[in-house]
Order: C-alpha cells, then structure tokens, then sequence
C-alpha cells in the first residue's frame, strides 16, 4: 500500500464527513440509503495477498458495522430494493469461490455474532479438492472447503449460493451449453450435495464485462432468485432486485468505512450498468433452454 493511499484515505475520511452525512441523512430521509453487499474471499493470517483479509482485520470490520449498520441477508436486501422504504445503511455480507482457511475463523466468528452470510462455492474446486487457478498462480497454497464444510455451514444457517464450475469468466464461453453448465448445473450439483435449494449465482470475477446478457437471462429463467456482480456499487430501492451489485470488503478500514458510510463517488457508479455482449446471445440461451428444460418459464 502506497503511503498516499495510507495516509490520504483517513483524511479524505475526516475532511468529508460533515457532507457525507448530510447526504447520507438526506438519503435516509427519503427511504433511499445505501444498500451494500460487501464480498470478502479468505480470512486468513497467512500468505496475504489481494484477495485475504486478517482474522483480526474481519473480526474488527463486523463489529463495526454491527454498531454502524444494519447486517441482513441477501434477500433483506433484494426485498428493500423492490419495496423501497430503506432508512438506514443496511449491509449484507457474501464470500466468493470457497476457502477452507474460512472455517478456521470467519465462519464461526459469524455464526457467534449471528451475522447473516451468503457463501458462493465453486463447484469443480470444492468437489475435486483442487486449487484454484489464481493462488496456484500466485503460489498460494490455499485450498477449497470440502463438501462436508459447506454441508455444515448450509445446516448451520450460512445462505449457499453457486459460482460456477470452474471460476470462469462467464462472458467468455463460446456456446449456450457452456453457460448451461456453469451457470446452472453446477449449481444443481451443489444443491444435490447439501440437501438444500440454490438461490443465487455470483459471476467470478463480476466486472462488467465478465458478465453477459445470456447468462444473466438463463439464470432467470431457470428460477434463480438473484446474481451477484462485484464492481463496487451500491443498492438503492427502485433498483432491478434480480441483479445485486456488491462492494469488496477491502482490508483497510479507512477505505470500507468511506465506503459504509455513504461516499457520493461510489454512487454514480453502476447506474446505467449494462451487460456484456460477446460470444453468446440470448436467442441461443432460449434455444437451449426450450431443449433441455422445455417446461421451464
């Protein structure tokens, strides 16, 4: 970290607070505060890198915006954005591809401080007990969480949600049948494995441009009750609740508190969100579907 970034952020911080709040009063006034969706990767004291957060790092966060926040689940929030009526920042919290390091600390602490948590599994890298691409490439030794971990967390309360077969960019994939496994049946293999309805499904990745109009329309009508991006911006009632947009749960305080705390900046962004268009259209998503599930509406 830079020592501009170090420094600057808690002054930026202090310096705005006066008119950050009053826009945040203004907003809750209205019955349109923020609603984020923070997603955090692996708590974990070892092998820090872009994608892990401290144990002490997260237990701190939550506390925090236990005292700040509502905490509530990623259908609170989905609810709060059809029927509006939002009058102070609600947070919801989410993990991405499926640590087992998360077990060891994260899980637990949340669980104890009754936090309500969506966990999104990829799929191949849990069932087959492989690394993933990306802390193989980094020379993380980090491993996934078994079946038998994320059966315990479903049965324990922990919302399990699916994100992919492979951590694909999903925008990528070349035919309707590609997407179809990714998207949805891996997910369907998830479910049969914890015994336990699949809800929603997170894009890897979740810019933009990892995300395609297709995917996003199989995912509907298949029945799927929401998807997740990761580009950082917030919820706001009035918003479409199907596609949830989250905010990362960045390890430095000063940063996740701007953030929390209302910052005009991060407003603007994905207002006017549209999808990628690349390598498969919805047209041929229908086709599929009509093949593979013809009941299906």
């Amino acid at each position: 970290m830079s020592l501009v970034t170090q420094f600057g952020l808690p002054v930026y911080h202090f310096a705005t607070g006066p008119y950050r709040r009053s826009q945040l009063q203004a907003l809750q006034a209205s019955g349109q505060a923020p609603l984020s969706v923070l997603f955090y990767h692996r708590v974990a004291d070892s092998h820090p890198n872009p994608w892990t957060i401290s144990v002490a790092d997260f237990k701190r966060q939550i506390l925090w915006l236990k005292q700040h926040c509502e905490l509530v689940s990623l259908s609170e929030i989905q609810k709060r954005m059809r029927e509006g009526g939002s009058h102070r920042p609600a947070v919801s919290i989410t993990f991405d591809d499926g640590y087992a390091e998360n077990n060891e600390h994260a899980i637990p602490f949340l669980l104890e401080q009754q936090v309500p948590t969506t966990y999104f599994v990829t799929f191949g890298n849990v069932q087959q007990q492989t690394a993933f691409d990306h802390d193989r490439q980094a020379g993380c030794p980090a491993m996934p969480n078994t079946l038998t971990q994320i059966h315990a967390m479903s049965e324990a309360g922990i919302e399990i949600g699916s994100h992919t077969r492979t951590h694909c960019d999903v925008a990528a994939l070349k035919n309707a049948a590609q997407i179809y496994d990714e998207v949805i049946v891996a997910g369907e293999q998830l479910q049969q494995a914890i015994g336990k309805r699949i809800r929603y499904f997170a894009f890897p990745t979740g810019m933009p441009e990892n995300m395609s109009r297709a995917a996003v329309t199989l995912a509907k009508r298949h029945g799927l009750d929401g998807i997740c991006s990761a580009f950082g911006a917030y919820n706001f009632p009035g918003d479409d609740a199907f596609h949830v947009r989250r905010i990362h749960g960045d390890p430095m305080m000063a940063r996740l508190k701007n953030w929390i705390s209302y910052d005009p900046r991060k407003r603007r962004i994905g207002r006017a969100f549209e999808f990628a268009e690349r390598a498969v259209t919805e047209q041929q998503v229908h086709e599929l579907m009509d093949l593979l599930a013809p009941s299906t509406s």
